[in-house]
């Protein structure tokens, strides 16, 4: 391992369509065996422009790079005999779907997209010390819907009971809304070890479904 903590097995890589249109969110193991079986190639940002590599010439240039230019942020996968860098972005050499524009309305994304973070009291919390809240609960007609849940501490979620948060005094921090894209996606490209996917992703148009 060199430069994280963390497994280079475990990073994401972005995935492009034949048009450049980020589709996919994979595993690097995934991401290697498309590079092998030539499905796939290695989009990398080198000094403001992109570069594309097929399997063979990105293995060259990772072998150069961990001689010449590693950076913290890199992650490296140890072969029998070379090093060879985790790309952060592939491009699928033959498929032309567009994405889709649905973000599955589950746990993890709620709490992804209020950033683990308590909508009532403002604290950030591990996701096991995290519930879900109804603003206007079920009892009361409320919907299970992206404008009506939101992620709160357990303190906040006892406090606030089976009342509105006017009837209980508690305020939100922010309007809760249905995300436009992934909310995993955002905490992802807020790493700098995933800056790189920033340019295929600002477009709110690019729709991104985690696999």
């Amino acid at each position: 391992m060199f430069g994280n903590t963390s497994s280079p097995l475990e990073a994401s890589v972005l995935v492009l369509n034949k048009m450049f249109m980020a589709v996919h969110v994979i595993a690097v193991r995934r991401a290697f065996i498309l590079l092998c079986k030539d499905l796939a190639e290695v989009v990398s940002l080198e000094d403001g422009q992109f570069a594309t590599y097929n399997f063979v010439t990105w293995r060259e240039v990772s072998e150069f790079r961990a001689k010449h230019f590693r950076q913290e942020e890199d992650d490296w996968v140890r072969t029998a005999n070379a090093e060879i860098q985790v790309p952060r972005v592939i491009r699928l050499t033959s498929y032309e779907k567009i994405p889709k524009h649905t973000v599955k309305f589950n746990r993890r994304n709620i709490f992804a997209r209020d950033n683990n973070q308590c909508q009532y009291c403002g604290k950030r919390y591990a996701m096991s010390e995290l519930s879900l809240d109804h603003i206007v609960p079920r009892s009361q007609g409320g919907e299970s819907s992206w404008e009506n849940v939101v992620c709160s501490c357990i303190d906040c979620n006892v406090r606030k009971g089976g009342r509105t948060p006017k009837h209980a005094h508690m305020g939100l921090i922010r309007r809760p809304e249905k995300p436009k894209r992934s909310p995993m996606l955002n905490l992802k490209h807020s790493s700098k070890k995933y800056q790189s996917w920033k340019t295929f992703l600002d477009n709110a148009y690019w729709s991104v479904g985690l696999k």
